[in-house]
C-alpha cells in the first residue's frame, strides 16, 4: 500500500470490531485491537496473515514482502530480522498514537473514567526509542518502516503501585479512532526528512527539539541515532552542548 487510504483504514477497523463479541467492542481477540486493525489495513487478504517462515510466524507475507506489525518492544523483533532480512524485504510497522485519550478502568467495579486527552501529540520521532533497540539493522537494504499516526483511545487498568493506582499501571487495550497520517521510510536517507528545514546551520539538541516540536529528552534519543546512521555529523560544541549538522553527503 503506497498511499494513505483512510477509507481502507475505516474498513479494517469495522471488520475487527465486528469480530469482537464484547459489548464494549475491544480487547476480546487474542491480539490487541490496534495490531488487528493494522494487519488488515496493510493486507486485507487474511490468507497472507500469520505465515510460518524460517522458524517464525510473519504477521503478513504477501508472497514477496514480509510486514511486521509492532506495538513496541523492538527487542523481540531482533531474531525475526536476523532470519528474514537476508531473504526478504521486510517492512516494520509501528503505530504511533497521534492524538490520544486515556480512559481508566476499575478492575473490581468495571467503572470507566471520563476520557482525558494526553498533552503529547505523537509523531515519527516517537519511534526512535524503539529503533535504537534494532540499530544494528537500520542500514540493511531490505529493511523499511511505516509509522502510521493514529488517533486512539487508550484503556488503562487502575492497578498501579501509587496511591491513585495510576503509576505503574497496565495498558488494557487501545481503540483506533482515525488514521491521521503515515510516515514511510523506504531507505536510510529517508530519515533525513525528519531533520527540520529550519535548521540550516549546526544545531544543538535544544534547537532541534524546538524546531521539531518535541520534548528535549526525545530529541536526545533522536540525534545520536541519526548520527549513528550517518544522517548527521557531530560539528563540535557550543559551550557544553554538542552541535549537529547534516552529514557532508547530504549538504
Amino acid at each position: 500500500m503506497d498511499n494513505l487510504d483512510r477509507d481502507a483504514f475505516e474498513q479494517a477497523k469495522l471488520k475487527v470490531l465486528l469480530k469482537q463479541h464484547d459489548p464494549h467492542g475491544f480487547g476480546t481477540l487474542q491480539e490487541k485491537t490496534v495490531h488487528a486493525v493494522m494487519k488488515l489495513y496493510y493486507e486485507p487478504n487474511e490468507d497472507c496473515h500469520e505465515v510460518p517462515i524460517e522458524g517464525y510466524i510473519a504477521d503478513i507475507y504477501t508472497g514477496e514482502r514480509i510486514i511486521e506489525i509492532q506495538n513496541g518492544n523492538f527487542n523481540r523483533l531482533r531474531p525475526k530480522l536476523e532470519a528474514f532480512l537476508p531473504l526478504y524485504p521486510v517492512t516494520v510497522v509501528l503505530p504511533i498514537p497521534h492524538c490520544k485519550w486515556v480512559i481508566w478502568m476499575d478492575e473490581d467495579s468495571g467503572e470507566l473514567s471520563p476520557r482525558h486527552k494526553s498533552p503529547v501529540t505523537g509523531s515519527a520521532y516517537h519511534a526512535f526509542p524503539e529503533l535504537y533497540r534494532i540499530k544494528q539493522y537500520l542500514g540493511h537494504p531490505n529493511l523499511s518502516f511505516a509509522f502510521p499516526l493514529v488517533d486512539m483511545d487508550e484503556y488503562r487498568l487502575l492497578n498501579g503501585w501509587s496511591r491513585n493506582r495510576k503509576r505503574g499501571s497496565s495498558r488494557y487495550d487501545r481503540m483506533p479512532l482515525a488514521l491521521f497520517d503515515e510516515v514511510r521510510i523506504e531507505r536510510t536517507e529517508d530519515f533525513l526528512r525528519l531533520v527540520p528545514y529550519a535548521l540550516e546551520d549546526a544545531f544543538t539538541v535544544k534547537e532541534f527539539a524546538q524546531a521539531a516540536g518535541i520534548h528535549r529528552d526525545l530529541a536526545g534519543d533522536v540525534l545520536p541515532l541519526l548520527t549513528y546512521m550517518g544522517i548527521l555529523d557531530r560539528a563540535g560544541k557550543r559551550g557544553r552542548e554538542y552541535l549537529y549538522e547534516a552529514a557532508e553527503r547530504y549538504r
